[in-house]
């Protein structure tokens, strides 16, 4: 009596159990920018409605009074000038202009050596427009974020 209960303990302890809130998977990506105004990667594919984590790690020395960057990813449709434009006298914010409708999500401004992690769902399936808000650095540090 005792190996059968022996037995059956033990293919419990090793039959699957159903949990469907552990089977979702987090996309985790990190992105370098550095002191020459780059970021390490031109484009990032992922899927629709996947749970994204991405870090921004500045990799420079510089402070971000003089070399900040962000990340930010733009709403589709959104011209990228005029945004940065718009941008560049946001400086009280951080160069993000308050309440803009053309953002979807963005990571803080850092200074050389910092970094800063946001975890967002990935929109509809599109190409989007990823840049750095810091006044002039928008025309070197852009991407394509590519939602399939």
């Amino acid at each position: 009596m005792n190996i059968i209960i022996l037995f059956l303990t033990a293919l419990l302890s090793i039959s699957p159990v159903n949990n469907s809130a552990g089977d979702s998977q987090v996309n985790e990506i990190t992105v370098e920018a550095n002191d020459r105004m780059q970021f390490d990667t031109k484009e990032i594919k992922v899927k629709a409605g996947e749970e994204i984590k991405l870090t921004l790690k500045h990799v420079g020395k510089l402070p971000k009074q003089a070399m900040g960057h962000n990340w930010v990813l733009l709403k589709d449709g959104v011209v990228v000038k005029d945004f940065a434009m718009a941008a560049m006298q946001a400086k009280d914010n951080d160069y993000l202009p308050k309440d803009s409708k053309d953002v979807i999500v963005a990571t803080e401004l850092l200074g050389g050596g910092e970094s800063d992690t946001i975890t967002f769902e990935a929109p509809e399936k599109g190409t989007y427009t990823f840049i750095c808000t810091f006044p002039g650095h928008y025309g070197l540090m852009q991407g394509t974020f590519v939602v399939e």
